[in-house]
């Protein structure tokens, strides 16, 4: 694959190869791997994990594929994605239309519980893919809960989500994979629902219930600029670093100081406006402009008809809205702009489920 240049001021350009490789290599144990007393369970186990939306990256410059970290905001929503897990002798069968992905955990999963069997896997996840909704790694908690339920739960679930931040990878055309840029948000608000805050290293600072009842409408405008790939690489290992070594402290501090305090008093509009700030600082700015400046006039527009919270979710387009109006009034304002509401739903405060049937 390429070799991607990373430029994060005038003295800082560095080369970074973009390298994939084949399912269950480049494996990350994380000092984890020992012998743990498994027990398969017999029968289907089933996970099912809300999707999220993905605020803003905290710094761009902690980092990079193959490094995850950078901090991060962002909260889970009534979309799911879901895994069946069954234990079985020998072999792997998967049912998931990016089987790579699977077979890549699965192998990680395995060298570090030592599970010698096999498992037979079916996955389905909320079919909105690379527009900031977080499939992937909603597919990959749910994944790594079932598995880990399936053989006995060796380990716990902040084991497993810093286990699926350090092994976070993307699958290629030709079926390899590599690695991906992860902060640990999607895995955390997953697990715990509401809202959740992390600092470097997929260290879990916060998370709390938010916006309980509240409605939440999707809208995702028309782009045709990926955020995927070699161009995902490019706008976050370049501009948007460049734009965090300034906006970096301002971030932290807003988020510290006025964000966690409305999160507390369930103040929506307040966090809002907060999350309209960080739009305009850093990384997000990046982000946002990626997708030309049409996307800041979508999300004004949304502000100034009333409705509280409107934000770009992880590199776009998807703009999320939350907001105690209802459908009606929203869908006027959306279609008075050309657009329309892509999902309707609420926030999802209580995180993954497992069920288990024999």
């Amino acid at each position: 694959m390429a070799i991607m240049k990373i430029r994060g001021g005038d003295l800082d350009l560095v080369e970074y190869e973009f390298s994939s490789f084949k399912p269950g290599e480049q494996i990350r144990t994380l000092g984890l791997q020992k012998s743990y007393p498994l027990a398969p369970r017999e029968g289907v186990v089933t996970v099912r994990a809300p999707a999220r939306i993905h605020l803003t990256v905290l710094d761009m410059n902690r980092f990079a594929p193959a490094r995850p970290g950078g901090g991060g905001i962002g909260f889970a929503i009534q979309l799911y994605c879901s895994v069946e897990v069954q234990c079985r002798p020998s072999g792997l069968e998967i049912d998931y239309s990016r089987p790579a992905l699977i077979r890549h955990f699965v192998e990680v999963f395995k060298a570090i519980t030592g599970y010698t069997g096999g498992f037979s896997i079916r996955a389905q996840d909320h079919q909105h893919q690379h527009v900031g909704l977080g499939s992937t790694s909603t597919i990959m908690i749910s994944l790594a809960n079932a598995l880990n339920y399936a053989v006995g739960s060796p380990l716990s679930p902040d084991q497993l989500r810093k286990i699926i931040g350090n092994n976070y990878v993307e699958e290629t055309a030709d079926g390899d994979v590599a690695f991906g840029f992860e902060t640990g948000v999607g895995p955390a608000v997953s697990i715990h629902g509401g809202m959740a805050i992390l600092g470097d290293e997929l260290t879990l600072v916060y998370h709390h219930p938010f916006a309980e009842g509240k409605n939440v409408f999707i809208v995702i405008p028309p782009s045709d600029i990926s955020s995927a790939g070699a161009k995902e690489f490019d706008l976050l290992m370049n501009r948007a670093r460049v734009l965090d070594y300034r906006d970096r402290e301002l971030k932290t501090y807003l988020v510290l100081m006025d964000l966690i305090p409305a999160i507390e008093e369930d103040d929506l509009k307040k966090m809002g406006s907060i999350i309209w700030e960080i739009e305009f600082r850093g990384s997000k700015r990046a982000e946002v402009e990626h997708h030309s400046f049409e996307i800041y006039h979508y999300m004004s527009r949304l502000r100034e008809a009333g409705l509280e919270f409107v934000g770009m979710s992880s590199v776009g387009p998807s703009i999320s809205i939350i907001t105690g109006k209802d459908r009606a009034y929203v869908e006027k304002v959306v279609t008075d702009l050309g657009l329309s509401i892509a999902v309707e739903t609420k926030i999802d405060n209580e995180g993954l489920s497992i069920t288990h049937t024999c």
